[in-house]
């Protein structure tokens, strides 16, 4: 698991660096002010716990082995969280459909989620 949470959040940053450069060169034009923000927020959250996905791997591959299953929990519920929360802003901005905005408090709950694991990984390990 730990190799595949590195390669997610890699893959997942060097897709937040993407999505933040169409955002401020193509989408810019095409969205207003606001709607461009919670696009970036989006981008902002992803590469945030992109890296929390890669450190979540490094540390399940570390002296926190015994807490392994903690840690699965605690990246997968972040990638759940990316894909709620980031994906619903992302939707929201350039769909202007306001049924996505729900969606993004429970992403939210996911990242909230996820990081106490870390932080229980810790406290057992």
């Amino acid at each position: 698991m730990s190799k595949l949470f590195i390669i997610l959040g890699s893959a997942l940053a060097f897709l937040s660096v993407a999505l933040g450069a169409f955002g401020a060169h193509i989408l810019k034009a095409k969205i207003g002010e606001q709607h461009l923000s919670v696009f970036e927020t989006g981008v902002q959250y992803q590469m945030m716990h992109a890296i929390g996905l890669i450190i979540v791997g490094i540390l399940s591959m570390t002296a926190f082995q015994g807490q392994s299953s903690l840690l699965n929990w605690a990246g997968w519920i972040m990638l759940i969280g990316i894909i709620l929360f980031s994906g619903s802003l992302y939707m929201l901005s350039t769909t202007q459909i306001s049924a996505f905005g729900p969606i993004t408090p429970i992403g939210g709950v996911a990242f909230l989620v996820s990081w106490l694991l870390v932080i229980i990984a810790f406290i057992k390990g």
